[in-house]
This record gives C-alpha cells, structure tokens and sequence, in this order.
C-alpha cells in the first residue's frame, strides 16, 4: 500500500509542485491537512472569484486552494474526490478535464456541472452527505 500512496503521488506531482508553488507566490497561507497541500489567502482568492466559474476551492494535484480557511473545511470532502482523480490521471488530468468540458460546450450542455470529474466528485459529496 506505501508503494501505491508514492506512486500516486509522483504520478501527480507535477499538477502538485504547479499548483504548490503558484498559491505560495499568490501569498496562500500553507496547511497540510491528510497529505494534502492546503492554501488560501487573497491572491488565491482573487483568481478562484476570477476563473470562467466562480469557485470556492479548486484543487491542482495534492495541492487545493481555498479562498478562506472555512471554505477550505467546507470543501474538504467534495476536493478530496478532485485530488483521487489526480492520482488515477496523474499528467494527463488537466488535458482530460478541458476536453471534457470543450466536447460538452460543444454540445450545448453545461460545461462544468455536467463535466464527469464534476458530476463524480458532486455525487460522492451527496452519497456523503446522506451518512
């Protein structure tokens, strides 16, 4: 299992060290909660109200920006499902989330809510909610 957790995490790494070092030049404050890099502050902030859907939190590899401490809590779970992913995709993440989303643009659906790293990541949110 040791072997599997490090692999995973190298096979994510770059996303990791990208998304690690651009929050710490934003000014994010650093906490590792789980093995994960968690940072907010009011640069981070100010690109999560920025991005082409408004975000309380994204997560980039093992690294999750949050704006506030709170919706770093809030978020946990729901990007604990987006870091899972990381791992499974590893490089190949970050292309694999945009094609999704360009084909469902394409397609006249929403491409964000109906994007399949979203939908898994909102239904593990939900099943989690109703424990």
């Amino acid at each position: 299992m040791f072997v599997i957790r490090v692999l995973a995490y190298l096979w994510a790494s770059p996303y990791t060290l990208l998304g690690l070092t651009i929050g710490l030049m934003l000014g994010g404050k650093l906490k590792i909660v789980e093995g994960v890099f968690e940072l907010h502050g009011r640069g981070i902030s100010w690109v999560l109200a920025h991005l082409p859907v408004s975000a309380a939190a994204m997560t980039i590899g093992h690294t999750v920006w949050g704006r506030t401490p709170e919706h770093l809590d809030r978020t946990r779970f729901h990007e604990r499902v987006h870091v899972r992913q990381f791992e499974r995709w590893g490089f190949f993440m970050g292309a694999a989330y945009v094609a999704a989303s360009l084909y469902l643009y394409l397609r006249g659906r929403d491409y964000y809510r109906d994007n399949p790293f979203e939908v898994e990541a909102y239904s593990a949110e939900r099943q989690n909610q109703l424990r």
